[in-house]
């Protein structure tokens, strides 16, 4: 069988899988979300293929590719797309909320103790540790990835291509020329000539009806129990859900825009606040845009700290919930088979890339080798589970640097 196509395995596999089941492997993972949405990537994917089987290598390039070239965080869409292959929306629903929820309740946790004390509680230097664990965990996804998908010289070529350029240049606008370019020579290679365009894909798009309720029940819920200054709300979720569709390339593109319009623009924040917030977010696992958090803390509250959230995280889920059903239909084109096969070591070139760049940031001292190592012995041979892997490392980090 084409690796492309879907797995029948990875299909019943689903079946079994739980809602809540979902919801607390996500927790877990998101509690020790660490690293950037590479690292995030490569947890999900240690998770989901390597241990549980639930989905394909394949299955998770072609959920990169899609979120790389949509708006959002890219992890949290990658995430979405899981949850939506394994169990539809509720899928969706359940992963995205699980691994958002743990940093969600530690940013409020700190944005409160902010605004009450006026300083951000000293735990920087616990995190030393997580930062050569983080390359590690990358470099191990990066390589189940790879020695499953790239079978050829053409496919390593594109893979160590995409890895040069991210490590030169890692913008969006690369990214999304390497997704380009790549896919256009998988067409070149790969494909089949005078072969039919593929079979009727598997899944139709339908029930697309729900992707409203998708927008609507979460805040729906939040406004059944949260009694603020309702036009506040609006403008906080109008505000950040305007921003999250021009969110490409990753959090740290997004820096700017948010501090247009919530300093210049706005004036919800002072600039020291502003680079409080980022500060705090990059301490927390998740995604540095739950910086929202803060934001929407100090403006309403609780309140305005879910509806910030839901904002900056809701229309590129959607987007990405829609931009699944367009994949599943097409994917099973000869065309659209050359393309995929064309990205897919280019998206593991990304992710590869995103060691060295981790790592770079990373303490200079042997200890920083000394946990590295540890990290791919303890994934590589002891196959222990990176929820337990990155909270040891940061304790060796707090004990040995």
């Amino acid at each position: 069988m084409d690796s492309c196509q879907f797995i029948p395995e990875a299909i019943l596999n689903t079946e079994r899988v739980s809602l809540w089941t979902l919801f607390t492997l996500f927790l877990r993972i998101g509690s020790t979300a660490f690293g950037g949405f590479m690292a995030l990537i490569a947890v999900v994917e240690n998770h989901v293929v390597e241990r549980r089987k639930w989905l394909t290598h394949e299955d998770m390039l072609d959920g990169v590719s899609l979120a790389t070239v949509l708006p959002g965080p890219i992890a949290v869409n990658v995430i979405a797309y899981v949850g939506h292959r394994l169990r539809g929306i509720p899928g969706a629903l359940a992963c995205a909320v699980g691994v958002i929820l743990p940093a969600f309740l530690l940013m409020l946790a700190l944005s409160a103790a902010y605004f009450a004390w006026g300083q951000i509680p000293a735990v920087g230097k616990l995190f030393m540790g997580f930062i050569p664990t983080v390359a590690a965990i990358i470099l191990v996804a990066a390589w189940n990835m790879g020695r499953k998908t790239i079978k050829g010289i053409p496919e390593a070529l594109i893979a160590g291509i995409a890895a040069a350029l991210m490590v030169w240049q890692g913008s969006f606008a690369v990214s999304l020329a390497i997704i380009v370019i790549s896919g256009t020579a998988g067409w070149l290679i790969f494909r089949e000539k005078n072969v039919p365009a593929g079979s009727k894909p598997a899944g139709e798009l339908k029930n697309s009806g729900k992707l409203l309720s998708v927008a609507v029940a979460p805040v729906a819920f939040a406004g059944s129990f949260l009694s603020v200054n309702s036009a506040m709300l609006v403008k906080l979720f109008m505000t950040f859900a305007g921003m999250s569709v021009f969110l490409f390339g990753g959090g740290y593109v997004f820096i700017p825009l948010m501090q247009n319009t919530v300093v210049q623009s706005t004036g919800w924040l002072t600039p020291q606040e502003f680079v409080d917030a980022i500060a705090m977010s990059q301490i927390m696992p998740g995604p540095i845009v739950l910086s929202t958090v803060f934001i929407g803390y100090k403006i309403a509250g609780l309140a305005g700290a879910v509806v910030a959230t839901l904002g900056i995280f809701l229309p590129p889920g959607i987007l990405m919930i829609a931009g699944t059903h367009v994949l599943n239909r097409i994917k099973q084109s000869a065309l659209i088979k050359a393309v995929l096969r064309g990205v897919r070591p280019a998206i593991i070139g990304m992710i590869a890339s995103a060691v060295i760049t981790v790592a770079m940031s990373a303490q200079h001292h042997w200890v920083s080798l000394l946990i590295f190592a540890a990290a791919l012995l303890a994934q590589l041979r002891f196959k222990l589970d990176v929820v337990w892997v990155i909270p040891t490392a940061g304790l060796a980090g707090l004990l040995m640097y």
